[in-house]
């Protein structure tokens, strides 16, 4: 009897004996799956973790970077508020001076135009020396008042100027040459100017000395005698001698100008 059961028990064994390596190899496998699973659950998680750190982290370094903005306009704003009520300010003064411009220059141009009017008559009572020149500037001043490219500042200027330039011939001596028409005949003189006290003129050859009368408005002749004072007042203006004593005849009227 217990011969014929031995080979059972045995089978059994065995058999017992092989099911164990493939019960625990499926166990092992099934862990290893779920491990697997959670593992790349973990991954996937943790990926998600780090897009949205990311995410934040983006956010935080955009909220950091308007609120910089935000508080750089505020300042700015500010800024441009005290601009604008600035140049209100000035807008509100320029406007005053504005009106303040047209009233003076509504009085400034007769005032020039009476400047213009008063050089020209003075010139013409005046001694005739340098005619042309003076002439021309009086033209030219006219032509420039009716000009609207020109400025009433600039027209205002330019009287000014000419008369300084009338005023300096007070001041100076000068010899020139141009043409003298007397008698009906022009020719080609010398003119010696003392300021505006005399005006001399002699011919090239010294042949003729005169002076200008200005009661009588006409060129009158000198004698001799001050020929050579002419002579030497022509040089002394014109720097080629020293100055000296001329003994020259002057009208009481011109003398006590």
């Amino acid at each position: 009897m217990p011969l014929s059961r031995r080979p059972i028990q045995y089978l059994l064994l065995a058999a017992y004996i092989f099911y164990c390596p493939i019960a625990y190899s499926e166990a092992l496998s099934s862990a290893i799956k779920v491990e697997t699973a959670v593992n790349s659950a973990a991954i996937k998680s943790q990926r998600k973790i780090d897009v949205l750190s990311d995410k934040t982290r983006e956010m935080l370094n955009q909220y950091r970077s308007v609120t910089h903005q935000t508080g750089t306009l505020l300042t700015y704003n500010k800024h441009l508020n005290n601009l604008i009520s600035s140049q209100e300010q000035e807008k509100a003064s320029l406007g005053s001076q504005l009106k303040e411009i047209e009233t003076t220059q509504r009085e400034v141009v007769p005032l020039i135009l009476h400047m213009l009017d008063s050089l020209e008559k003075f010139v013409a009572l005046d001694l005739p020396f340098l005619p042309e020149e003076r002439s021309q500037r009086i033209k030219k001043l006219k032509a420039m008042m009716v000009r609207a490219d020109v400025t009433n500042a600039e027209k205002y200027r330019r009287i000014l100027e000419a008369y300084q330039v009338e005023n300096d011939y007070g001041n100076t001596i000068e010899a020139y040459r141009a043409d003298l028409t007397r008698q009906g005949i022009t020719s080609s003189v010398d003119f010696l100017r003392l300021g505006r006290v005399a005006l001399y003129y002699q011919r090239f050859d010294g042949s003729e000395t005169g002076y200008w009368n200005k009661e009588q408005k006409k060129w009158l002749p000198l004698t001799d005698e001050y020929r050579n004072a002419i002579r030497n007042g022509l040089r002394i203006a014109r720097k080629e001698t020293a100055p000296n004593l001329l003994v020259l005849p002057i009208s009481v009227a011109e003398a006590g100008q």
